[in-house]
């Protein structure tokens, strides 16, 4: 299949020119001998299974998805049981979770378990990593199949004894009579196992909460040790026979093209063999790959030199005037205005005109970027009319999908494995890179690496919408707040595939407007409008992490002009313990996904979390000058987080952060210590982003490059102490990488408050190149 608009063949650099050896960040870790592509990607050998189909029979439709045994659970003869793993691994210990829930209602024993990563394919159902759906969208089915599984090798077990299953059972590997204490390994029953029919989903035995061996248990890590011994693959890892490498000279606007091309002194670089044309981008965006030119070398090194020896003549597209600080600037005036009414309660207009007091903020925040330790990369090899690709991926099915959708290529013919993610947070579920690989190969004939460098990664990122928000409060002659208004404008994330789109969509929206749980009788939440000029998508906690800024951040504003502590105003702000129904203000709440009956907005549960984390952090203690508390509780993903942070300011400005508390109330965690690390690192990525993180926009082109203007928080920078609380719970299971980051930002901005005076109303707190608060300003929005 020829690219669409590919440049003629183009000169081959001679075979005798030299290229330098490559060598392996794997051989440097552990030797060749532990470059362990099997241990992610591979098949398993010598099954012995429950020999039902997957996506038939009785346990195809239990809640989560098709809970065929087969599909999950792999027991060779020699005992080991494979577990397959369907979401994507990238650090949050997806592949640990997973195996527990299955293994713990197998009653497989735990040093036996290994981990096969699946490819991507429908019958597994949902596979796509993000949204902190892993555990909630799988813990009932992985259960059903784990324990499905436990009763068809006890009922082998049984049947080979010539006894009543109810005489045997289950435990660490063995099935063992209990009316004379002989056992059978689980590797010598599979085979009479796989010939036994399913049970119905209502005859399976589940285990009760507290005969839980590893669900709700620290289980050490499947991955960690990996790690460290430098197995395990990561997109980068792959190599293929014959293999060639693409680095691609992108567009540096949005629909861009390249207008002329002088590739002469790239075909020069020692190594290159070719240029190749790739097809314009046409909008919508989607997950198309941007366009460009790619250069095809023997090494990444050498084709970034190619790419750099490039002389190309960018035409400008419909992006061409895209200014960052100017688009800001016009979503801060447009909240100002009335905007589309989302939901609404009492009168709010006519409670202003009667307050004692009227407050009025507003509050803006940049582009962020993904920023993932790994950029983007992916490999596709053509095997005649099939391609395989491998890549880090957050989904293989979506990937697969989208390649067949915006290639033509028959989904049959298409094999995604999914490697290990060095982080990903959002941009890796979008597969344009894989797109590139595969088009790549088809016109190499050959396996072709695509490799984005930093630098390409941070340019061409889907990046986070910036934001404008605008809030009016009245409060009565107590400081009582009895009216509440809060507006916001940012472009959408449908603008990516909705050309001209400009409203926010109502998911976007009930990520902290139209589920805010103030008790105040007269509110209103009203919507702007934005277009998007740069590809919009989804960022750890998305739109909470914005809408939580401004609503907690206002919170703390509030409780100033009130005169009363930012605590205790937080949870009056909360009210009652109730059920929070935004239907009734008329809002068209999605709930991410969930069932309200089984998921309900429960202030009850915020309040607990709002109390604890206070008393963990002795809030209300005396505070030595430049030191100052703050709080902020926000519920994301089906989960209420609450932190308190506390910073020390010199009188020269500069800032630390001694400690952070943090409460959160996930319902049912699988692995609490797991569970503490997500709560960790999403605090840790949302103090990151409000101290520095921004991406900016000239003549539509991102100006940020790399960490010296792209800057992340260092080590030294980070608390000096973290204390996390996972609150016991069985409740549902809800989401733990992306809740923890919301509260950070708005918790940071109240504890600089309580400290200094100086109020944070715009983010980033600092820039690249800045290190010291402005003491003297009183506040920097």
């Amino acid at each position: 299949m020829p690219i669409s608009g590919a440049c003629p063949d183009t000169l081959k650099r001679p075979a005798n020119r030299p290229i330098a050896q490559k060598i392996s960040r794997r051989n440097v870790l552990a030797g060749a001998g532990a470059f362990g592509i099997s241990v992610a990607l591979a098949g398993v050998s010598r099954l012995a299974v429950a020999a039902d189909a997957a996506g038939a029979g009785p346990l195809a439709q239990v809640r989560g998805g098709d809970a065929a045994p087969s599909l999950w659970i792999a027991i060779e003869e020699n005992g080991t049981v494979r577990i397959t793993c369907h979401r994507a691994e990238m650090g949050q210990q997806a592949w640990t979770a997973m195996a527990q829930i299955v293994a713990d209602e197998l009653e497989a024993d735990w040093k036996d378990v290994e981990i096969v990563q699946a490819e991507g394919d429908a019958k597994y159902g949902d596979q796509n990593t993000d949204g902190s759906r892993s555990v909630r969208f799988n813990l009932h089915r992985l259960r059903i199949a784990g324990a499905a599984m436990r009763g068809m090798l006890e009922q082998a077990a049984a049947d080979a004894w010539g006894i009543d299953a109810a005489d045997c059972r289950a435990e660490l590997g063995y099935v063992t009579n209990s009316r004379d204490r002989r056992t059978m390994s689980f590797g010598a029953l599979a085979t009479a196992a796989a010939e036994l029919p399913l049970p119905d989903e209502d005859a399976v035995k589940l285990k009760p909460r507290h005969d839980w061996r590893y669900m709700g248990k620290p289980v050490r890590s499947l991955t960690a040790p990996k790690i460290i011994r430098g197995e395990g693959t990561y997109g980068i890892d792959v190599d293929r026979p014959n293999m060639v490498y693409a680095v691609i000279a992108h567009p540096p606007q949005l629909f861009g093209k390249a207008a002329r091309v002088n590739d002469v002194a790239a075909l020069d670089v020692p190594g290159v063999l070719k240029t190749v044309r790739l097809p314009d981008m046409e909008p919508p965006a989607a997950f198309k790959p941007l366009g460009g030119v790619a250069v095809i070398a023997k090494d990444t090194w050498a084709a970034i030199q190619g790419r750099n020896a490039l002389e190309i003549d960018w035409e400008d597209g419909p992006n061409a005037g895209y200014d960052t600080e100017a688009f800001i600037d016009g979503l801060a005036a447009n909240v100002k205005e009335p905007g589309l009414v989302k939901n609404d309660r009492g009168n709010v207009t006519t409670a202003l005109a009667a307050a004692k007091t009227k407050v009025v903020a507003e509050y803006v925040t940049p582009h962020y970027a993904h920023s993932a330790i790994e950029p983007v990369c992916a490999t596709a090899e053509w095997q005649g009319d099939k391609v395989v690709c491998w890549a880090c991926v957050q989904d293989g099915q979506t990937t697969r999908n989208t390649i067949s959708q915006l290639l033509g290529i028959p989904l049959e013919n298409i094999t995604v494995h999914t490697t290990w993610l060095g982080g990903a947070f959002g941009r890796k579920s979008k597969p344009d890179f894989v797109l590139e690989a595969v088009l790549l190969a088809k016109e190499m004939g050959q396996p072709v690496k695509v490799t984005w460098t930093r630098e390409d990664d941070l340019r061409h990122d889907f990046f986070h919408m910036p934001s404008a928000q605008h809030f009016e409060a009245g409060l009565d002659e107590d400081g009582t707040c009895t009216a509440f208004l809060h507006r916001a404008a940012f472009p959408s994330i449908t603008t990516t595939f909705v050309p001209g789109f400009d409203q926010m969509s109502d998911g976007e929206l009930s990520q902290g407007v139209l589920d805010n749980p103030f008790d105040v009788p007269n509110f209103r939440t009203e919507s702007g409008t934005a277009k998007g000029h740069v590809r919009i998508g989804w960022l750890r906690s998305v739109c909470n992490t914005f809408l939580a800024f401004g609503v907690q951040s206002f919170a703390a504003e509030l409780a100033h002009a009130a005169g009363r502590d930012q605590k205790d105003y937080l949870l009056d702000l909360v009210g009652a313990p109730r059920i929070v129904d935004p239907a009734t203000d008329g809002a068209k709440y999605d709930n991410y996904g969930a069932d309200p009956e089984e998921y309900p907005i429960d202030t009850e549960r915020l309040r607990h979390v709002i109390e604890r984390a206070a008393k963990m952090a002795r809030w209300g203690r005396r505070m030595r000058k430049g030191r100052g508390l703050g709080i902020a509780a926000h519920r994301s993903f089906l989960t209420y987080v609450a932190t308190v942070i506390e910073v020390a300011v010199d009188e020269d400005g500069k800032l630390e952060i001694p400690g952070i508390w943090l409460a959160a109330d996930a319902g049912t965690v699988v692995n609490p210590r797991h569970a503490k690390d997500q709560f960790e690192g999403g605090t840790l990525f949302g103090l990151s982003n409000a101290l520095y993180g921004e991406m900016t926009a000239k003549n539509g082109a991102m100006v940020q490059g790399n960490f010296p203007d792209w800057r992340v928080m260092r080590m030294a920078e980070a608390p000096k102490s973290m204390e996390i609380e996972i609150v016991e719970s069985d409740a549902p299971p809800a989401g733990a990488g992306e809740p923890g980051t919301p509260p950070a930002a708005p918790a940071l901005a109240n504890a600089i408050f309580d400290a200094t005076g100086l109020r944070i109303r715009k983010l980033p707190i600092f820039g690249a190149q800045e290190d010291l608060l402005p003491l003297n300003d009183p506040q920097n929005g």
